[in-house]
């Protein structure tokens, strides 16, 4: 079914993730719409990253089902799929971490991202075929194009270690996009940024979503990018979803306010507990 004409594109249900006996997400479930931003927020150790982590295929899930349509319709089960394999199907992530190939320039670390789409083959590598130099140049354009947008495209010779940090996390975005993704994962895009760069940050994921037509799922901990840019929050605390709504309903949530800040801020902002949240 449809949200206000939007299609389910991703659907999680009861998913949870049991490490060594600790159970890290429990019975975690939830529905993203095509085109939607959406945040997922929550106090440190909150089961954020590892929702990620299974959705992105770096963690195989213990109990649930996540299911993708990519937006064609159909859903496919993919809870058990490689990274690499959910990169192919439309799902693309960046991480709290950033994770370039430091000693490589900036447009080789697109290009490397652009891999999926070459046309030639390992003995059109080696004769260098006419073939292989069309793959290359269309490479080369394509990382371009990407690098521009971003307004780093002046930097493409530099090694990604010598970027300033906000001009790296730009760049993981990018190789981010060169797979043509459906849906996209930003893991604390904003963290360690100043004021005016997550000022930026907040235009550019905004453009990004138009432009690529996107579907966002967010995780940050910046409650000024979240509230200035996620149409819609989900509320995780020690790996439960404890709320889910529109910013606004979100901030003002006293199991939210409880779990950020302690019961002593419920009561000291005045706010009624209700038992349904």
């Amino acid at each position: 079914m449809s949200q206000s004409g939007k299609e389910l594109l991703l659907k999680i249900n009861n998913l949870s993730i049991v490490f060594g006996g600790l159970r890290a997400v429990s019975n975690f479930s939830c529905e993203l719409y095509e085109g939607e931003l959406m945040g997922l927020i929550g106090p440190n150790g909150a089961g954020k990253t590892t929702i990620f982590n299974m959705i992105s295929g770096i963690y195989t899930p213990t109990e649930g089902e996540i299911s993708y349509s990519g937006g064609g319709g159909t859903f496919h089960t993919i809870g058990k799929l490689s990274p690499a394999a959910l990169n192919q199907i439309g799902i693309a992530r960046t991480f709290q971490n950033i994770r370039l190939f430091s000693n490589m320039t900036v447009e080789d670390n697109v290009r490397i991202a652009l891999h999926k789409h070459r046309t030639a083959n390992p003995l059109d590598a080696i004769f260098r075929t006419g073939r292989f130099r069309r793959d290359e140049d269309s490479m080369k354009e394509k990382a371009h194009e990407l690098l521009s947008l971003f307004k780093i495209e002046n930097k493409k010779h530099e090694l990604a270690r010598n970027l300033p940090y906000g001009e790296q996390r730009k760049l993981e975005i990018v190789r981010s996009l060169a797979g043509n993704p459906t849906l996209l994962l930003l893991d604390e895009p904003a963290a360690g940024m100043n004021p005016q760069e997550t000022s930026e940050l907040m235009k550019l994921i905004s453009f990004i979503r138009k432009e690529f037509r996107l579907t966002i799922l967010l995780i940050e901990h910046d409650m000024h990018l979240v509230m200035g840019i996620c149409e819609r929050l989900i509320v995780l605390d020690y790996g439960r979803s404890i709320a889910e709504g529109l910013p606004e309903e979100i901030k003002k949530n006293p199991a939210v306010i409880k779990a950020y800040l302690g019961q002593e801020a419920v009561e000291a902002f005045g706010i009624e507990e209700k038992a349904d949240v």
